[in-house]
């Protein structure tokens, strides 16, 4: 197998359908690669810009969805949590749980996740440098988590936009050992599209190589069979179809 973590799937739990649509294409690209891919789907979208925005199933239907997944086609799982009492059901389920960007300070969330035994994923918050990651994870680290990946997702500077520095990666793969680039957040353009987050997804291939150059060793792609008709995030998924080729040239 290649060394790299490649993590995929959508952004939102939508459908039964949409999940086994992208992890029987998951599962292919696995065998035909042999590359690690961990499948990635949120039950809840609790940081939606508008409160009419779909959130998702919520967490006792998504996590049955998200067995399902493991159970028919072998991946490996990640989800995101967004309050400390998930911590513990969410682990029951899945290898790896994740820490929204804006809450990678809360430490009660990281101290929960880190106490289920699972990997934990901390993504950077949108306002922090990748050596303030130190901290979030000390914390994991001290609650006992046996591996903690760190996740680059741009910086905020202004209105509407991200920028990515990708020095905050070399700066990170000092603090932990796995070091992840959200290649599709990282082209967001948040809030910018009228109650809803834009993006740019021509630009995911570019922030992937970019990262890969700077030494990421793990790659984040929220990708989607029809991003255009995507119920959150849509204009930053990469197509699913686009989603081999681009591992291929990663690896």
């Amino acid at each position: 197998m290649n060394n790299k973590v490649f993590i995929a799937g959508p952004c939102v739990i939508e459908s039964a359908e949409l999940l086994d649509t992208v992890a029987a294409r998951l599962s292919d690209i696995r065998e035909a690669l042999g590359v690690e891919i961990i499948f990635k789907a949120s039950f809840d979208k609790a940081n939606r810009t508008s409160i009419s925005s779909y959130r998702g199933p919520g967490i006792d239907k998504g996590l049955q969805m998200l067995s399902d997944v493991r159970s028919k086609w072998g991946l490996r799982l990640l989800t995101d949590i967004h309050e400390a009492w998930q911590a513990q059901p969410v682990g029951e389920v899945v290898d790896v749980i994740q820490i929204p960007a804006f809450l990678c300070r809360q430490t009660d969330l990281l101290l929960a996740a880190a106490r289920t035994g699972r990997t934990v994923n901390i993504k950077k918050a949108q306002f922090l440098s990748g050596a303030d990651m130190r901290y979030p994870y000390e914390k994991a680290h001290e609650a006992g988590a046996r591996e903690i990946w760190l996740t680059e997702r741009g910086n905020m500077y202004g209105y509407n936009n991200l920028v990515v520095d990708f020095r905050n990666i070399a700066d990170m793969r000092q603090i932990a050992q796995t070091v992840v680039m959200d290649c599709t957040h990282s082209v967001q353009r948040p809030g910018a599209a009228g109650g809803k987050t834009g993006g740019n997804r021509e630009f995911v291939p570019a922030m992937a190589h970019a990262a890969a150059a700077f030494g990421a060793n793990g790659f984040f792609f929220e990708v989607h069979p029809d991003p255009d008709r995507a119920l959150s995030d849509g204009p930053n998924m990469l197509r699913l179809e686009d989603l081999e080729p681009l591992i291929k040239t990663l690896i």
